[in-house]
Formats: structure tokens, sequence, C-alpha cells
């Protein structure tokens, strides 16, 4: 079922320049797929199926563990992190205006809207993108592949800062969703930036109050550990130099895809059986008290 939310130097500047030649030209419809390195041969070949991928056409981007560990290691442990790169994708360019939207399959703490925001953070438009791994995973490290398949398939580089703090906001997110669930985490995290696109945030007074003030009107009661870490994460965010009226538009475009999704036969057809669901569950409590 589709999820509501539609993660050596001389080689590598190598393969930079061997990808910025081949996807310069980068159109619509476009794919590039990400694998974890550490993938089994089956793996491979499974997740390509399950992505309808034929290897032979499509631009094919490894992503190791270390980068994993590069990207992540500041924000989370490396428990979590791993010792093994699994987690896998697949991005589809999208017309301009069309919004990022994201699929996950097979991963367990990380929510389509955690992608979607965090990509959105680092520059990411306009594309739907596909996650999944071989068996369950947190997809923590999904988005290290996701946003060097991206930077591949436009030939745009996206500033090393921008990447950390988008990785920041993915494990923030995910933390705060264990405490206070997936939606408001991910409804907090994207309502301080558009409040950043829209209002003048001059201070870190300023900023400090705007969260404290977008977590209260979602019911939300932050520590001063929560609150504080927030303050640093977006004060860095503010800081670089990222379109904001881009990231305003994109975050719209999720939540019209969220709509679109819930108007669809499929999103009647998910409403439908939870309305379902709840009727045989009330039918069974009466019968409690009935019998």
């Amino acid at each position: 079922m589709r999820t509501l939310y539609k993660t050596a130097v001389s080689t590598f500047a190598i393969w930079l320049l061997f990808i910025s030649v081949v996807f310069a030209d980068a159109a619509p419809g476009d794919e590039i797929v990400t694998l974890g390195d550490d993938l089994s041969p089956q793996q491979r070949e499974t997740l390509l199926n399950e992505m309808n991928v034929n290897e032979d056409e499509v631009l094919i981007v490894t992503v190791t563990n270390e980068e994993e560990h590069q990207y992540l290691g500041d924000y989370i442990s490396a428990s979590v992190i791993g010792s093994n790169a699994l987690s896998s994708s697949k991005i589809t360019l999208l017309d301009q205006g069309e919004g990022v939207d994201v699929e996950t399959n097979r991963i367990t703490w990380v929510s389509e809207g955690m992608y979607a925001n965090a990509l959105i953070t680092a520059g990411v438009k306009d594309a739907n993108i596909y996650v999944t791994a071989p068996f369950n995973v947190s997809g923590t490290g999904a988005l290290t592949g996701l946003i060097k398949a991206y930077e591949a398939s436009t030939d745009e580089v996206i500033p090393e800062d921008q990447k950390q703090v988008a990785n920041e906001e993915l494990v923030k997110t995910a933390e705060l969703s264990d405490e206070y669930g997936v939606e408001d985490a991910t409804e907090l995290m994207a309502r301080i930036k558009e409040a950043l696109a829209e209002e003048n945030i001059e201070t870190e007074e300023d900023l400090r109050a705007l969260i404290q003030r977008i977590a209260g009107e979602l019911g939300m009661t932050l520590t001063d550990e929560e609150l504080n870490g927030l303050v640093s994460l977006f004060n860095r965010m503010k800081d670089l130099n990222i379109d904001w009226d881009q990231v305003q538009n994109q975050i719209g475009k999720i939540r019209e895809n969220i709509g679109d999704f819930l108007s669809s036969e499929e999103g009647q057809g998910f409403i439908q059986s939870i309305l379902d669901f709840i009727s045989n569950l009330i039918d069974i409590v009466k019968g409690w008290f009935s019998s």
C-alpha cells in the first residue's frame, strides 16, 4: 500500500566528472538509483526488481557505510547508523512545480514526511522518491544516498553545510517523533521553516520564541534540551544560503500531494478500511457488554 507521504578522492573526482557529463541534460522522467554498498548480490537484484528498474538502463550510485557515518556521526550514535549500508532508493525527476513526493518500504524510524522535510532543506525539489531496504531498517542512512543521487541526476552541487543540516534535521525529527508522534514532529519542522520564509527572525531570542510558539500551537511542551537543540539547528539553517521561498513552496506541494492521495480511489479505500476496522472494533466491544 502506498504510504501517505509521497532517505579514494581521485576516484570520486572522476565519478563526479562522469555524472556531470551524463546528467547535464536531465529531464523529467529521468531515474537514478542508489544502492547500499553492503547489499548481497541477491538483495541487490531483489531491490532493483522491487523498484522496477533495469540495471543497464539507469545510473546506479553506491552508498557506503563510511559515507553514512560521515553525515550522521555527529548527530546519532554509531550503533543506530550500523555497520552496513543497506538502505536503497530511486529518484524520478518531476516537472517543475510538482514538489517532493516520498514513499517508503521497510523503513521503521524515518517517516516519509521526515525525508521530504530534510530533502527540501538540502535543496531537493520536484522529485518522486522511493526508499527501501532488504529488511526492516531505521532508514537514517538513506538520506545520504538520496542527496548524492539528486546531485548526480541534476548536475547540482549541494553545499556540505546544507547536507549536514539536512541530516541533523532528519535525526532531530525522528527523535522528537519518539516523544510526540511522527505527525506532530514532522509538522513542527515544516511550520518552523514556513515561518522562517514569512517572518523577520533576526535574533536567537526571536527564533526561540518562534519555535516555542509553534510547538505550543501543536500541543507540544518541549524540554529545555529539545528546545536548545532546535534553536541551534535552525540558527545554522537560517545562516545558510537557502531559498526559503522555494522551501515554503515545496512544503506546500507535500501537503497538496497528501490531499490528492486522500481524495484518490486508493486513499478513499485506505480511509474506508480504517473506518471498517473501527466499526468492527466497536461491535466487538458492544458484544463484551451485552454478553
